[in-house]
């Protein structure tokens, strides 16, 4: 299984059968807005979102993948020596240089032993975004127009989540990730260091 079944092994994958680097402000579905900032306040003591993705609701919780791949674009700090490659005992994490130094963990390899957590120097791969379960999310663009669809949405106490119109300008410090999602973060940047 994994890479050679052609079957997708990372939350990069399972958004957006790969992640587009550059994506428009323009019509089309709404996006999912999560807030980074309020999901990381420590509000909450772990995520309790309620997840509606296919048949496994009582399973999933896509949040986690949404989390992981946000925190991978924007979040990590993109180091030249990859500590938390590097300590990964089984190889499910790459960095994608080709992409911009996009960290890809490979779900079906990862144990969830968080060894690339505990080496990130800058703590910036948390270690609640690297559950052992794989989660999905596909933003609920097949559900939108039942009542309380998105979940996640209808159930996320401190707001952090909603729909945003896909062609409305990101405010400050929110970026685009991929086609379906709007991350609001104010995370570090390399071009301010």
């Amino acid at each position: 299984m994994g890479v050679e079944s052609g079957m997708p092994t990372c939350a990069e994958q399972f958004h957006h059968n790969r992640l587009n680097p550059a994506p428009k402000i323009e019509k089309g579905p709404a996006r999912l807005f999560i807030d980074l900032d309020r999901c990381a306040s420590g509000e909450c003591s772990g995520c309790r979102l309620k997840c509606s993705y296919g048949s496994t609701e009582k399973n999933n919780n896509g949040i986690f993948s949404v989390a992981e791949l946000a925190t991978f674009v924007l979040v990590c700090r993109k180091c030249e020596e990859a500590h938390c490659v590097k300590a990964c005992p089984v190889e499910a994490l790459e960095r994608r240089d080709e992409a911009g130094k996009v960290l890809v963990r490979h779900n079906l390899r990862c144990v969830g032993c968080k060894s690339c957590s505990h080496a990130c120097p800058y703590g910036t791969i948390f270690p609640e975004n690297l559950p052992f379960l794989v989660h999905n999310c596909d933003f609920c663009l097949d559900r939108r127009n039942k009542k309380n669809e998105p979940l996640c949405i209808a159930t996320c106490p401190l707001g952090a989540l909603r729909l945003v119109p896909a062609d409305k300008e990101p405010g400050e410090n929110t970026y685009p990730v991929g086609d379906n999602l709007l991350v609001h973060s104010t995370h570090w940047r390399n071009e301010k260091a």
